[in-house]
């Protein structure tokens, strides 16, 4: 891990590190956009974000890192205060259940960019991380997080991970690294390691890590096979992002709705937008709990239950994936 530890740590200085490729210049080539997408496995766009739009959605984190004493409201860097963490929600689930992100999508200067990027009207899929993550405790551990390719826990959904950083993030900061150009390759989760699968360490060859400097108004777009993580936070403020995951309207999105039966092996769903049915659920459905692990066939009825919001991808009248929207 030293080799990778080096890159993630220093890509914009170390040499013969390299950092993402911008696609400004590409917007509205589509053969282009295309063709740097197939070749990366992402596009990465500099200020191109409505900056009014970010600070709205960053004031939204931030009045929460209040509440909890952690950082000022008003201190534009959002240092840390040094106050517990202790009860701080990690995962920032106040901001789950107001659904932060669907003002943010709705701004108008918002979903023109995407509409104009994806030519398509944008589906967003509720599947949204919202991250205020605070400095690093044990700065001696690895500074990759969780490297992962979203892909594999999302049989059948084809999207493009979104990810939007709402303040400065450097090297320190951290901020998201990814495997450029392995997104054609083979998948290269552990399957025989249940039940997250970890992508085994050294699995992506150092000289294909690629990061940069983040700013508000910035947005990074990635294949769902794209290998990426976070960076610990080895500085003194927390490092705010969203990632939620879009797709054109006509690239048959999943459906989003609530349960309506969950009966051995069978599930019925209601979808928000008159799409939905009943559908098998059997061993080759990935069925994702609230942790991120697959859920055993057998506990699904444990898991879900009438009501409960999920996402589900369904061919043939089989459930690909289902998972709870949080």
């Amino acid at each position: 891990m030293q080799a990778t530890e080096s890159l993630a740590r220093g890509p914009l200085t170390s040499p013969g590190a390299r950092e993402l490729e911008t696609s400004n210049h590409l917007l509205g080539d589509r053969a282009a956009l295309d063709a740097a997408w197939e070749r990366n496995g992402y596009w990465f766009f500099r200020d191109v974000l409505d900056h009014g739009a970010v600070a709205r959605l960053r004031a939204v984190y931030m009045q929460l890192l209040g509440e909890y004493g952690v950082a000022d409201p008003a201190d534009p860097q959002a240092r840390y205060t040094g106050a517990s963490l202790e009860g701080f929600p990690l995962r920032m689930d106040p901001l789950s259940k107001r659904k932060a992100w669907q003002p943010f999508v709705r701004e108008p200067a918002i979903h023109a960019f995407f509409r104009r990027l994806l030519e398509d009207e944008p589906f967003w899929i509720p599947t949204v991380e919202y991250r205020a993550t605070p400095p690093a405790a044990d700065r001696a551990r690895s500074r990759l997080d969780f490297v992962h390719q979203d892909g594999f826990y999302n049989k059948g959904i084809p999207f493009r991970i979104c990810w939007i950083p709402l303040a400065g993030i450097d090297e320190d900061v951290g901020g998201l690294i990814l495997g450029e150009g392995l997104h054609r390759g083979p998948i290269l989760h552990d399957t025989k390691q249940p039940p997250l699968y970890p992508i085994p360490e050294g699995a992506v060859p150092a000289e294909r890590w690629r990061r940069a400097t983040y700013w508000p108004g910035d947005v990074l777009l990635m294949d769902l096979n794209t290998p990426h993580t976070g960076l610990a936070n080895h500085s003194d403020r927390f490092r705010l992002s969203m990632d939620i995951r879009v797709m054109g309207a006509n690239e048959n999105p999943p459906m989003v709705g609530r349960l309506i039966a969950v009966e051995p092996q069978i599930v019925g769903l209601e979808g928000d937008d008159g799409r939905g049915g009943r559908f098998i659920v059997d061993q080759a459905t990935y069925c994702r709990g609230l942790d991120g692990k697959q859920v055993p066939l057998a506990d699904v009825g444990k898991h879900f239950h009438v009501g409960d919001e999920v996402i589900l991808a369904a061919r043939d009248g089989r459930a690909t994936i289902m998972r709870p929207i949080h």
